[in-house]
């Protein structure tokens, strides 16, 4: 049990610092699975029900978000971070998991650096996709040129794979 807690405090802490105060909390609730590598025993994937929320990345011990996980950020949030605003004509194929151009954004959180993990929204503020910065969020307003974020994972990917879940 108490291998359990240290875990979630970890992750939630390590969420709060990605993603902006509060955030640990809302993301990972207290019934999430955490889930080990098998060869590392670290904490590798986290699960709520039988939906991935995040994966935790070697590399940079920062974690890389599902669909699923992006709306639990973005559905409570007063203040989110990390996060792109795109133009409607857009929307479409970024939910189809298709990397956009800077031309595309509307707005963006100014604190954004490249190779940041950022939700992509739309104009509504729904949760259209999950990718990496390739701009700061200034430079993904200013230029008209250039990909602003690689998406990895579309919310039109997800239901047509996964129907609801955002695994």
């Amino acid at each position: 049990m108490r291998d359990k807690l240290s875990a979630l405090q970890r992750i939630r802490s390590i969420a709060n610092y990605q993603f902006g105060k509060g955030v640990g909390e809302r993301l990972f609730p207290d019934d999430v699975r955490i889930v080990l590598s098998k060869r590392t025993g670290r904490i590798r994937h986290v699960y709520l029900d039988e939906n991935r929320l995040a994966t935790l990345r070697p590399p940079d011990g920062l974690f890389s978000l599902t669909i699923t996980g992006a709306k639990r950020i973005m559905e409570g949030a007063e203040s989110p971070r990390l996060w792109v605003k795109v133009q409607k004509e857009a929307a479409p194929f970024i939910a189809k998991g298709k990397s956009f151009f800077a031309k595309h954004v509307m707005d963006a959180d100014d604190e954004i650096r490249p190779h940041e993990e950022v939700i992509v929204i739309d104009e509504e503020n729904e949760v259209l996709a999950v990718g990496k910065a390739m701009l700061s969020g200034r430079e993904m307003k200013a230029f008209k040129r250039g990909v602003a974020v690689r998406v990895r994972r579309g919310a039109a990917e997800v239901k047509k794979t996964c129907g609801d879940y955002g695994k």
